[in-house]
């Protein structure tokens, strides 16, 4: 028997994704650009998914969702798209444990003299507040803080670091800060309204949620501006030129209609075997729970190797080893030290 506890790397694609992809490729393949019927019906499937994905993050306007390739292109165009307005270097933040797609990215724009503010974060991975309060300046033009944390699971205090920036934006009328938020690893695993939270932007992943890899969004709020990355024939509101990829759009949108209509069931299903894990795992000499233990991912867990350091049992022999008993797990280093995270979805342990 194989157990795969790697969801939040990527998940199996759902058969109802598979099976209108299928239709997409052989009766809807169009050019979603052109003006004929070939390219209006595959139009109306790009427009038809818009709305299935703008429905999981309950998004008045579907033109606020942007289809890009992915999370890491999301964020992307995220970071980049606010930051390449700006002539002169500014100021942004980002929290420590964000994900590579922000932080790789941040660290270019250092390159070009941005200035950024890391925020740290407390023993169980949560940004502190206050700490945001005080680290922004005048000139600060973007805030952006991982809304679930992929290694350690802990779930930020999102509703409450973006009430922060949107307070200072309405005092300061002339202060331009926006807030993003990663929310691959949340959206479909927890309830997310970009009407109730103070949100300006938000990166969406489809494989995350049993959808095809390849294709992400940006959820822009109706009257932030950016910069595109992409310059071409103008596609996704003048956001992201290029060709729509229709079939993986379409299995995105049907995935993420799902999700939203599963939410109320399956976030709970999700905890419950979450809670059992640890409680399994916790009987384990040598393995230490990591992360916030009520404020985290629904479908997440990962453990600390006490001992990792040694060639017997580093957290690679360990993946390898579970590989060979038929066990998918992932292994993270804990934000640059020696610590080993085992960052593992128990999705469908009980399937």
């Amino acid at each position: 028997m194989q157990i795969y506890l790697d969801y939040s790397a990527t998940t199996p694609t759902r058969k109802e994704a598979i099976a209108v992809m299928q239709t997409v490729l052989t009766q809807q393949w169009g050019n979603p650009s052109s003006l004929h019927e070939w390219g209006q019906r595959a139009a109306t499937v790009v427009e038809q998914a818009r709305v299935q994905v703008a429905g999981l993050i309950n998004a008045a306007d579907p033109a606020s969702i942007i289809f890009t390739s992915g999370g890491t292109e999301a964020n992307n165009l995220a970071i980049m798209g606010v930051t390449r307005l700006y002539a002169v270097p500014q100021h942004l933040i980002i929290s420590s444990v964000e994900h590579s797609a922000i932080s790789e990215t941040v660290r270019l724009l250092e390159m070009w003299g941005w200035e950024v503010t890391r925020l740290s974060v407390d023993v169980k991975g949560r940004v502190n507040p206050l700490d945001l309060k005080a680290a922004l300046r005048h000139n600060t033009v973007l805030v952006s803080i991982i809304y679930g944390q992929s290694e350690v699971g802990t779930v930020q205090p999102i509703a409450e670091l973006g009430k922060i920036v949107r307070c200072l934006r309405r005092a300061e009328p002339s202060h331009g800060a926006l807030f993003h938020t990663d929310a691959v690893q949340a959206a479909g695993r927890l309830p997310i309204d970009v009407q109730q939270l103070p949100i300006d932007l938000l990166s969406l992943s489809s494989h995350k949620i049993y959808g095809p890899q390849g294709v992400g969004a940006l959820y822009v709020r109706p009257g932030v501006e950016l910069m595109p990355l992409l310059g071409g024939g103008g596609q996704e509101m003048g956001l992201r030129s290029g060709t729509q990829a229709v079939p993986i759009i379409a299995g995105f949108g049907v995935a993420a209609e799902l999700a939203a209509e599963e939410l109320s069931t399956e976030t709970p299903r999700l905890i419950e075997l979450r809670d059992r894990a640890f409680a399994q795992l916790a009987e384990i000499p040598g393995l230490i729970a990591t992360g916030d233990g009520c404020d985290r991912l629904p479908h997440h867990i990962s453990m600390c190797l006490e001992y990792a350091d040694g060639e017997k049992l580093s957290g690679k022999t360990l993946v390898r080893q579970l590989n060979l008993a038929g066990i998918g797990i992932s292994e993270q280093l804990l934000f640059g030290n020696s610590s080993v995270l085992l960052p593992s979805s128990p999705t469908k342990v009980a399937q």
